[in-house]
């Protein structure tokens, strides 16, 4: 019953914090234990959702304080996942995720993944000289939020972020757009509303700045995000798409935060995890693992004179009164 670590089996701390938060999803782990185990030894091998279930049976099951990821990673690589780099966690959640969707068999497994995880968008463009407009619906696994608007200024909250991500961008100049009703290039408005969220939902603040030499660096200034967060106080009615039965469901507590200190070319991972069994928050940190407080998750908001202090990267949250 207690919280078990992952051994560090080189340069696996990104993918350790991953599975600690995937693992901590009672939700999730309910659909990991309903899987169809594959009939070969090869297929088991290298079944991603399979080698997630031994290793959480492994953690569960055995005394240890940590155990080793070692023949899910060697699983992963098989499917193109190199050991031994460092990985950004925005896109290995990606591709951890788009992997577990590939290899479940059930269709309904895959249905309950994607009801757990998937964000739904529809995307605006309009044409700013008459009525002719386009509309189209999306998914996103994850919200990658600015911390930075269009002038480079600091925003100063979760909240802001989230607002700055639904607001309506013109397309003027060289981004016009051609209009079937006009005939021509005009300006366009391009927005998107969000039409339906999930249990667990998933935002990525985008710190990692990519600069026209080519270089990263990393925005470490303070970005504050709330325990509990209630979409319909945050977005306006114009950034919404959804019934009021949909909207009551938008409000949500803080599950987890994945956290990354050091630099974009030296840096580590660890996962501050609130367990929903004992509504106590954890560090986990590879092998190591103990109960902090919500100051110390407070900690990961960032300072910008502490570049190499953990910051919040990846905010999990869930659902607070799911349907």
């Amino acid at each position: 019953t207690e919280a078990v670590g992952l051994y560090n089996i080189g340069q696996t701390c990104c993918l350790n914090s991953l599975l600690q938060v995937f693992f901590m999803n009672i939700r999730f782990t309910r659909i990991l234990r309903r899987i169809t185990v594959p009939s070969s030894p090869a297929q088991r091998r290298s079944n991603v959702p399979y080698q997630m279930l031994l290793l959480l049976e492994k953690m569960q099951c055995g005394k240890c304080k940590a155990v080793c990821p070692t023949d899910l990673a060697y699983c992963l690589s098989e499917h193109r996942v190199k050991l031994f780099v460092q990985y950004d966690a925005a896109q290995l959640f990606l591709t951890l995720w788009n992997l577990l969707k590939k290899q479940m068999k059930d269709p309904e497994l895959v249905e309950e993944l994607s009801d757990l995880y998937m964000i739904h968008i529809q995307e605006h463009l309009a044409c700013q000289k008459c009525s002719f407009e386009i509309k189209s619906n999306s998914t996103m696994l994850t919200l990658p939020l600015p911390v930075l608007d269009a002038n480079s200024y600091r925003l100063k909250a979760l909240e802001h972020s989230l607002q700055y991500f639904f607001l309506p961008e013109e397309l003027t100049g060289q981004n016009m757009c051609f209009c079937q009703q006009c005939g021509r290039k005009t300006p366009f408005l391009q927005s998107m509303k969000l039409v339906h969220l999930p249990q667990t939902l998933t935002l990525h603040l985008k710190r990692f700045c990519f600069e026209r030499s080519s270089s990263t660096h990393k925005l470490s200034h303070s970005l504050p995000f709330p325990q509990e967060l209630d979409f319909r106080e945050v977005l306006t009615e114009n950034q919404c798409q959804a019934d009021d039965n949909e909207k009551a469901t938008w409000q949500y507590e803080l599950f987890a935060v994945v956290a990354h200190s050091g630099s974009t070319s030296c840096g580590h991972y660890c996962a501050y995890i609130r367990s929903l069994t004992e509504c106590k928050w954890y560090c986990f940190n590879d092998s190591h693992v103990c109960q902090v407080s919500w100051d110390d998750v407070k900690c990961t908001y960032g300072r910008s004179n502490l570049t190499w202090r953990e910051t919040a990267y990846l905010l999990f949250y869930m659902k607070k009164h799911p349907q």
